[in-house]
């Protein structure tokens, strides 16, 4: 028997992952109680809402006796319990975090925010969620507990594969003083990685470009997201139609009527070319009438980010994945600004910035990839202009290069 395991990898991000780690914090009578942090070291790939959805199986018969900051989706057949009754006793449990609102007893820290995780390098501080688990019917020592297994990740959906658990040194905690350090009795870590491959057959996002020297737009490829959702996609004309905008609970799009049938469309336009930098103005659309996008990015690989002189309206982070090579960037919207992307609709579903570069060699929206126009396409210049622009066809021809390299 012949097993192949699948490892994703993203070349802007290489060594980005979610973590898992389970800290037992005490010893019961039956069991532990743990803490249990997830950890995104992803740099632009957040978990948007309904959520992460964390499930596992129990290595024995263990069963959940409470939890602090979390729940699982389903109790299961406790019957054989008198008097106290387990939050959950099934042997594959998932969990889900809570919503925000809760009552005070049932909260931990960073919990109850919906699922909601933000990207390591959009903000670090919303980047974890928490929860503590008591469980029951399992070893109370360091030699008898036995690691869960089977690792699942949703996030909200699927594209997450997760590794197996492995004992790895207690986790060290400081004291609110800070003069004396406590460590936890035994730590664990799973890592999960996220691969676009996994989450979906076709892309989520499509990229369009214009320029002020030639009048036409190259727009999406046709069908750039697949168009088995064109028979059941939403005529504009519809907008007024009361509940349009209401998600459902398997969070099913209802996309709007586009020959690319994209939930996300990024169009890039040069908008006028100084003379030592391009001024590009970006517009970011939603074709989804059921989803808000939060806390969305948009990563960018382009050869002359290294250059960057100014950004408006969005927050830029520099991305090196490579430590020298400078030529990823991350845009994302301001905090109580325009971090939120609204649902397709009349207004309020394009957001623009400038900046001074040409076309982009890859472009990500929310960690997934979008689909660029064939390099044939692109916006020509016309012919009295070539000589005053020579240094644009200089760059033409290092992308195209780029890309036949990355195809062969």
């Amino acid at each position: 028997m012949i097993i192949f395991t699948t490892y994703a990898y993203d070349p802007l991000d290489p060594n980005g992952n979610f973590t898992l780690k389970w800290d037992i914090m005490s010893w019961t009578a039956d069991g532990y109680v743990a803490t249990v942090t997830m950890n995104n070291f992803q740099i632009y790939r957040h978990i948007q809402n309904p959520g992460w959805t964390l499930g596992w199986a129990w290595a024995k018969k263990e069963m959940i006796w409470s939890m602090v900051g979390a729940q699982t989706t389903e109790q299961g057949d406790c019957s054989k319990f008198k008097g106290n009754v387990p939050h959950c006793c099934k042997k594959v449990p998932t969990v889900v975090d809570l919503l925000p609102g809760v009552p005070f007893n049932q909260q931990f820290s960073n919990c109850c925010k919906g699922g909601v995780v933000g990207a390591w390098g959009q903000d670090p501080s919303s980047a974890v969620s928490q929860f503590q688990v008591s469980v029951g019917l399992a070893g109370t020592t360091n030699k008898t507990v036995k690691l869960p297994k089977n690792f699942t990740l949703l996030g909200p959906g699927p594209g997450y594969s997760c590794g197996p658990a492995k004992i790895v040194p207690s986790t060290v905690f400081l004291t609110t003083d800070k003069r004396r350090k406590t460590q936890a009795l035994m730590t664990w870590n799973v890592t999960c990685t996220y691969s676009q491959f996994l989450a979906r057959k076709h892309p989520s996002c499509c990229v369009s470009f214009s320029s002020f020297y030639n009048d036409s737009i190259t727009p999406c490829p046709s069908c750039a997201c697949g168009c088995e959702n064109k028979k059941s996609c939403a005529d504009p004309k519809i907008l007024t139609m009361k509940g349009l905008n209401t998600p459902r609970k398997d969070n099913a799009p209802l996309l709007q009527c586009t020959h690319h049938m994209c939930p996300v469309r990024v169009h890039w336009h040069v908008k006028v070319k100084y003379k030592d930098y391009w001024r590009v103005k970006i517009a970011i659309t939603n074709f989804n009438y059921k989803m808000n996008h939060t806390l969305w990015t948009l990563a960018v690989q382009h050869p002359n980010l290294n250059n960057v002189t100014q950004v408006f309206s969005f927050d830029y982070k520099s991305v090196a994945p490579y430590g020298s090579i400078n030529d990823t960037g991350m845009f994302y919207g301001t905090k109580f600004y325009n971090d939120l992307l609204m649902e397709a609709g009349p207004s309020g579903n394009t957001f623009i910035f400038k900046q001074g570069w040409a076309f982009p060699r890859k472009v990500y929206f929310n960690g997934d990839e979008c689909m660029l126009p064939p390099p044939d396409s692109y916006p020509f210049l016309p012919n009295s202009a070539r000589g005053n622009l020579a240094s644009f066809w200089t760059l033409s021809l290092t992308i195209l290069i780029l890309m036949f390299i990355s195809i062969w």
